[in-house]
């Protein structure tokens, strides 16, 4: 995937390695990687990657 493709968090600290970052992928899909690690890819749907940003934006709840 091309370097293009990829966004980082507007909370990136500084625009160093420290980042988390998203990509649209092919119909819903959406790839998620750490700036440090970028060979290591994610992928989810949009629903899944929603849902996760509101658990983590309400205090955690519901995240194991």
């Amino acid at each position: 995937m091309p370097e293009s493709y990829w966004q980082r968090s507007s909370f990136c600290a500084g625009g160093g390695n420290n980042c988390v970052e998203v990509a649209a992928v092919e119909g819903t899909d959406i790839a998620i990687r750490e700036s440090e690690s970028p060979e290591r890819i994610v992928t989810t749907n949009r629903a899944v990657l929603r849902a996760l940003v509101s658990a983590v934006k309400a205090g955690g709840a519901g995240l194991v």
